[in-house]
């Protein structure tokens, strides 16, 4: 269990790394600015299943490619164009990859109705925006003693770029947050288990042991019994054998 651990949070610790890059900072906000694009099924189909995808794929609304305000009519509409697309009906020279892409849809779109799960998401996203717009804000003021202009007024779209990035870094670190408890409750339920098939050994030895012992104590009384019928047998035969009639004389004539 420590060794999937292990590999679970190496993993996600390094697509955090790939988040906090500049260099992924610029993929991202191509990423963003393919939103748009005309659907097609090759495109969405490697955008679901690029590497890239185990941590955008962790919000719900990036998967559907919409707004967190659209209507939940909106939401089952995009769930149908998308679904279509990345059927594996329709992808059969690449149905594995499809099929990746159509469970990506499928669950992001099954986790939205559910509104705890929708709020949580939600409740990231916001959160990304309010860390960077506090973090904008503290830009702001050292730029200005610097005498230098904002950078939010000179590329709005950076800023855009930035609340993308963090919101995946949030999404990311939950994810890293619920391996690592689903980790440590299948650590200590195996633990549970192990002691409980301890117990029943030693129960079972026990019980066996028992068994053993009354066994033994039983065949010895009966072997001592046995020995004491014979012996008994033996002195009584012995006894008869000298239990003789004595001789009569015969008289005789003159």
């Amino acid at each position: 269990v420590k060794i999937i651990g292990v590999k679970i949070l190496c993993k996600w610790q390094y697509i955090l790394r790939m988040i906090n890059s500049d260099k992924r900072l610029k993929h991202l906000g191509r990423i963003r600015e393919k939103k748009d694009l005309v659907l097609t099924s090759k495109n969405q189909t490697e955008r679901l299943t690029s590497p890239s995808s185990s941590y955008f794929n962790l919000n719900p609304f990036e998967v559907l490619q919409i707004d967190p305000e659209v209507t939940d009519e909106e939401i089952k509409k995009r769930f149908r164009q998308l679904s279509i697309l990345v059927h594996a009906n329709k992808n059969q020279d690449d149905a594995d990859r499809a099929q990746k892409a159509f469970e990506a849809v499928d669950k992001a779109y099954k986790l939205l109705p559910d509104q705890e799960q929708k709020k949580r998401a939600l409740d990231v996203i916001q959160a990304g925006k309010e860390y960077m717009g506090h973090t904008v804000k503290e830009r702001e003021k050292q730029l200005k003693k610097e005498g230098k202009p904002t950078i939010v007024e000179e590329d709005p779209e950076l800023f855009t770029q930035a609340v993308y990035k963090q919101t995946m870094k949030l999404f990311a670190e939950l994810e890293i947050k619920r391996k690592e408890r689903e980790a440590k409750e299948m650590h200590e339920r195996k633990r549970q288990r192990e002691e409980e098939i301890e117990a029943q050994e030693k129960v079972k030895r026990e019980r066996e042991w028992q068994k053993n012992f009354e066994e033994s104590r039983d065949g010895g009384v009966d072997s001592w019994r046995n020995f004491q019928a014979n012996t008994k047998g033996k002195k009584e035969k012995k006894n008869r054998t000298f239990l003789r009639p004595p001789k009569v004389k015969m008289e005789q004539r003159e």
